[in-house]
């Protein structure tokens, strides 16, 4: 991470107790936070329209260039956020253990587990990578492709199933 940048380490799980239908608070960067239930998820509303939707148990950090800037990348270990970044908002991108989702204006969901990251495009075009060391080249997603990240594979763009990308999608209450 570049010098000067301002990281939080964001654990969704443990900002429920009990999950209220929504609450307010400042969170890292520019974006307020706040907590949704059914599903039980939190929303981060950036600068420039930025919005980071983590599912409760996420384990995530927002890094943005300084403190009250709009953030330009999350790292993201566990669990799945989505996306809503609209075009001509500047460059942002979702680092996980496997991959790396790079836009510039789009919806898209990266989900991670222990073995691999999915990335699903609702809207425009995301850049895939796989983690420094992998052999595998980057990608280019559009409207309803996805792609599975796991160590040491080929990555092979898919167009998911209506059902597959629903399921994900219900995650965040869509």
């Amino acid at each position: 991470m570049p010098n000067g940048y301002f990281t939080t380490l964001i654990t969704a799980a443990t900002l429920f107790v009990i999950a209220p239908q929504t609450s307010h608070a400042q969170a890292a960067g520019d974006c307020v936070k706040t907590e949704m239930s059914n599903p039980a998820r939190v929303v981060y509303t950036c600068g420039n329209g930025l919005v980071i939707e983590a599912e409760a148990a996420s384990e995530l950090t927002i890094e943005a260039p300084a403190t009250n800037a709009r953030p330009t990348a999350v790292s993201l270990t566990s669990d799945a956020v989505l996306v809503e970044l609209p075009t001509g908002s500047g460059p942002f991108q979702i680092l996980t253990p496997h991959a790396i989702a790079s836009v510039r204006g789009t919806i898209y969901a990266v989900d991670v587990d222990g073995s691999k990251t999915s990335v699903f495009v609702v809207r425009g075009e995301v850049a895939v990578g796989a983690s420094a060391g992998a052999s595998a080249g980057p990608v280019t997603l559009g409207p309803g492709q996805g792609v599975e990240v796991t160590p040491g594979a080929a990555l092979e763009v898919k167009r998911w199933p209506a059902e597959k990308a629903a399921r994900l999608l219900a995650r965040f209450g869509r």
